[in-house]
């Protein structure tokens, strides 16, 4: 059965909760038993062999777990004799039953069910008499890995999610990102370590601070083993919401990762890998989303413990965190000298240009050019969220540049690179096709210059060119006979005091001289205007748009007002027309 057959298959259960609940709480009883179906089909095969190694290791008084793992070849098992298929032949105790059974898998799962909440699904189905009709349903259902494979269960539960969401009118976008969009990212961080990914059991580790339900570190973790079978990817990960906590756990659990390094929380006031350092990070913040609620601890570290924390570099507004997660990121670093990491993290336009000189993400971005941390920005083209048609833009940050990147940022223009989707999800109604990947890609590893019909795709620029210094530029006051007024005690005794009136600022690019730039462009139109150096400011802003336009010349007049006369006369004739 094919991934939309199969979730369409499960979304059929709907029809049997229709009535006893909400539409918007058709997920709290569907995703917990798609997960444990999911589970319960890949232990079928070793169940009878956990079940007699068990039995032997209690009579003997040993510790069963670490032989039930091995028994069981996956990183959690079950103990009880019962599973869905057996659950169903006790009609009048399958409450009872269905609790016992769950009860009976490892530590891990149990605390997958409680995220779920799914005891409260359970003791409401039965008073509902649906708990038979669902169990059965979903019993029938065929989950066994030969039939569906992993990177196609992670598909039906994003599928689950962005129905349920959409339903309950939340925001899909916040669980999960489009698989597309994974796989470029995912392209850009490998891409120039091909060589040592390539070698006999190489380990590297991989986070994701918003994992959603793990989509990122899957694909990743996809990439790697088809590149390199004997590669180990360990991956980490942290997500604040429940339900998508629970299902990244599940799929962790059956990919054999250690499901210890999935955290439950928010990253930002309550960070679940404390001290600890990744090689590879992969993340999709939510978009433009207040920080409001976690503002005490994020500027109580920002203020006492400065760039030993994680905010050192300054605090956006509250009104948007995504720069938030770029600093919590850029904290994970691998150190330079033992091997550095690189990251990709997807941004709205706003982290790009937003707040002058001196503000929080003037100097965030500061931070980031100055110790030439800013690989590449990849634009990616609007409408390819579930939650958004805005723009967004892929940053690859890394401490170990390459050499020929040092010192360097590349921009690329993917905005074009799209094909219409079949049918449209939420708002996402373009997808990046193999094609498309594959070329954005290739304009990062090349790292050059390029063009397509007289369109810049790939700019590079030095991290100074971003750079720009904001000075004050004051006139003189002037009594009512025009007389320049001077101080007359302090440092500005027999100085023209300045008239705040006419204070005025310009932005210098810090590549060129102040003077220079002063005597040119302010002087010629204020010969009596100076420079407060007290008040000057470093900014730095990367706008991006501006990098890649170009100039289309405006149509000769000749041909508009030939345009203008034709609809003139058109027009003319239809009243003539009508007054006949």
């Amino acid at each position: 059965m094919n991934q939309p057959a199969l979730s369409a298959f499960i979304w059929s259960v709907a029809d049997l909760l229709r009535g006893d609940y909400k539409q918007s709480e058709y997920g709290k009883v569907i995703l917990p038993f798609t997960v444990l179906r999911r589970l319960d089909c890949v232990l079928e095969a070793t169940k009878p062999a956990v079940l007699a190694e068990y039995a032997a290791k209690q009579t003997v008084g040993l510790n069963p777990e670490p032989f039930l793992l091995r028994k069981a070849g996956q990183s959690f098992y079950n103990t009880s004799p019962l599973d869905m298929k057996k659950l169903m032949g006790d009609q009048d105790h399958l409450r009872e039953n269905l609790y016992a059974y769950i009860q009976a898998f490892a530590p891990a799962v149990r605390d997958i069910f409680e995220r779920f909440e799914f005891a409260n699904q359970i003791d409401r189905l039965a008073k509902a008499g649906l708990l038979y009709l669902v169990t059965e349903r979903f019993a029938n259902i065929d989950l066994h890995p030969e039939a569906v494979d992993n990177s196609q269960m992670g598909l039906v539960f994003e599928e689950l999610i962005r129905k349920f969401a959409e339903i309950s009118n939340e925001t899909a976008g916040e669980h999960f990102t489009p698989r597309e969009v994974i796989r470029l990212m995912v392209n850009l961080i490998f891409i120039e370590d091909d060589d040592v990914l390539a070698k006999p059991g190489v380990v590297r580790t991989i986070y994701d601070p918003t994992a959603g339900t793990g989509g990122m570190l899957s694909i990743a973790g996809e990439y790697l083993e088809e590149h390199n079978p004997q590669a180990r990817l360990t991956m980490f990960g942290q997500e604040l919401n429940d339900e998508s906590y629970a299902i990244c756990k599940a799929d962790m659990l059956i990919k054999g990762q250690d499901v210890a390094n999935i955290i439950p929380g928010n990253t930002l006031n309550d960070d679940g890998h404390p001290h600890r350092t990744f090689d590879y990070m992969l993340s999709n913040p939510p978009f433009g989303v207040e920080w409001k609620k976690v503002e005490k601890e994020v500027r109580k570290e920002h203020e006492s413990q400065g760039f030993n924390g994680r905010f050192g570099p300054g605090l956006p507004r509250v009104s948007d965190g995504s720069l938030l997660f770029l600093l919590h990121l850029i904290s994970k670093m691998r150190p330079a000298v033992d091997g550095g990491s690189r990251f990709g993290i997807v941004l709205n336009g706003s982290p790009l240009f937003t707040g002058g000189a001196g503000s929080g993400e003037s100097e965030i971005r500061r931070y980031v050019l100055e110790n030439d941390l800013l690989e590449a920005i990849v634009a990616l083209p609007t409408d390819m969220f579930y939650n958004t048609g805005i723009s967004t833009y892929i940053w690859i940050i890394s401490n170990r540049k390459p050499k020929q990147r040092q010192g360097l940022v590349q921009l690329i223009d993917a905005s074009g690179f799209w094909e219409k989707m079949r049918k449209s999800l939420g708002s996402k109604r373009k997808q990046l096709s193999e094609n498309h990947i594959a070329e954005i890609t290739r304009l990062f590893g090349t790292f050059a210059e390029a063009e397509q019909n007289g369109k810049p795709l790939s700019r590079i620029f030095k991290n100074s060119d971003f750079g720009y210094r904001t000075i004050t530029v004051e006139r003189p006051l002037r009594d009512d006979n025009g007389k320049i007024l001077l101080g007359e005690r302090g440092k500005q005794k027999g100085k023209p005091q300045s008239d705040s009136s006419l204070r005025d600022t310009e932005n210098v690019p810090l590549n060129e001289d102040v003077t220079a730039y002063f005597k040119r462009e302010v002087l010629p139109h204020a010969p009596d205007a100076w420079i407060d150096h007290d008040k000057t400011k470093v900014g730095y802003e990367i706008p991006f748009n501006r990098h890649f336009y170009v100039f289309a010349p405006p149509r000769p007049l000749a041909v508009i007002d030939a345009e203008l006369k034709e609809c003139t006369d058109r027009i003319l004739t239809m009243i003539g027309g009508l007054s006949a």
